[in-house]
């Protein structure tokens, strides 16, 4: 198995083999942060088909300042948030928009498609800085300072805004606002 910078070397030389394993490596992390700063799998996959044509198209620009992964969740959130200016404002989530198999028979389905829509409506509720943060945090898994390189602040105002975002979801999700 090769190393990124292996790979990344490949690519420049116009290998698209190296480019789908590299993106491989990274794909499943990159479509969590679009599917969760969008909402919805159909505004997701144009983002995450935006962020590996972005990535192919500018890997010449990768510096290797930043790990790999860091730059293609940067370009995925960015993508993402490209999506989510350019649509309409939505409250309703179609329910295959939700990212669950419907054909899924086990108990207590309906519940996780209402958890994962309130859910969903929630984020979307958030200032999108702190949308953002929480969600590369937890669903991109990147640490602070990589948050804080692709939001060009500190890493301080990071954890604000994740402490901020964690807050506000608690009360948008609290028991009064779900009823």
């Amino acid at each position: 198995m090769k190393d990124d910078a292996n790979l990344i070397a490949a690519c420049r030389s116009g290998d698209q083999h190296a480019f789908a394993e590299l993106v491989g490596r990274y794909r499943t992390h990159a479509w969590h942060v679009c599917l969760h700063i969008t909402g919805n799998l159909h505004d997701a996959e144009d983002a995450l088909q935006d962020t590996l044509t972005a990535a192919w198209q500018n890997l010449v620009r990768f510096r290797g300042d930043a790990r790999f992964n860091t730059w293609l969740h940067r370009i995925a959130a960015n993508a993402a948030l490209a999506v989510v200016r350019r649509r309409k404002p939505t409250d309703n989530l179609d329910d295959d928009e939700t990212g669950i198999d419907l054909t899924d028979d086990r108990a207590g389905f309906d519940d996780r498609i209402a958890t994962v829509d309130v859910v969903h409506h929630a984020l979307n509720q958030l200032p999108e800085d702190f949308r953002v943060a929480i969600v590369l945090a937890e669903f991109g898994d990147l640490p602070y300072a990589d948050i804080a390189e692709h939001q060009q602040v500190s890493v301080a105002t990071v954890k604000t805004r994740i402490h901020r975002a964690r807050k506000q979801l608690a009360a948008l999700l609290a028991p009064a606002h779900t009823a």
